[in-house]
């Protein structure tokens, strides 16, 4: 397990350079076996050292582009397959551990989706597409708006979740999300927030964030 202070949602792309020991070890370990480790959001506390507090839903990464430094790190590309539930916290030693359940989404939504949430869809991925460009506009690092978007709808619904420009915790809040309809309901609402925040900046000409800030 890598507890982060990120949220990867299937299907989204996290670069990572592991420098602590712990968690280089680790990566040997995965790279000797299905190349596949669970990413969870830390709650409270930090990334290095140990002594954080953990939430318990979290996204298992596979390793699809990795590189072993002169000096024993490592930098590698991730990518989000599925998520899972952590049933039980297990000893940190010699790197974090937990038993977890796989928790596929609820009420899966197939090649004959409802007209009704396939329309939903069209929607909001316009919505976001834009809200994305307005971010570009003012300065903002996100990624590309024409990225294309999987046919399957829980897959866009969590790419749509990845591109958009989110915090953490409301990308931790589509990933606990039972399933389609109620990430869907919580990803629109959630714009309504991004959209008046952009708005507000274009119209105030307050420019982007600088780099490293919170």
């Amino acid at each position: 397990m890598f507890p982060l202070g990120t949220v990867v949602l299937p299907g989204g792309v996290l670069p990572l350079h592991v420098f602590e020991p712990r968690y280089r070890e680790m990566v040997r370990v995965c790279l000797d076996g299905d190349r596949e480790f669970g990413v969870v959001l830390i709650s409270r506390g930090s990334e290095v050292g140990g002594g954080d507090v953990r939430n318990d839903v979290g996204t298992v990464v596979r390793m699809v582009q990795v590189a072993e430094l002169a000096d024993g790190r490592f930098a590698m590309i991730t990518v989000g397959m599925s998520r899972f539930r952590v049933v039980s916290w297990l000893d940190d030693s010699p790197y974090p551990q937990a038993l977890v359940d796989d928790w596929p989404d609820e009420g899966h939504v197939g090649p004959d989706a409802d007209i009704e949430l396939t329309q939903a869809l069209v929607t909001l991925t316009a919505r976001v597409r834009r809200l994305v460009a307005l971010a570009v506009e003012l300065g903002d690092s996100v990624d590309d708006p024409g990225q294309e978007l999987s046919d399957e709808p829980v897959a866009a619904t969590y790419q749509l979740g990845t591109l958009a420009p989110l915090s953490a915790a409301d990308r931790y809040a589509l990933l606990v999300a039972p399933g389609i309809e109620q990430r869907h309901g919580a990803l629109a609402a959630m714009l309504d927030d991004v959209e008046a925040a952009l708005t507000f900046r274009l119209h105030a000409g307050t420019p982007a964030d600088p780099p490293g800030s919170w």
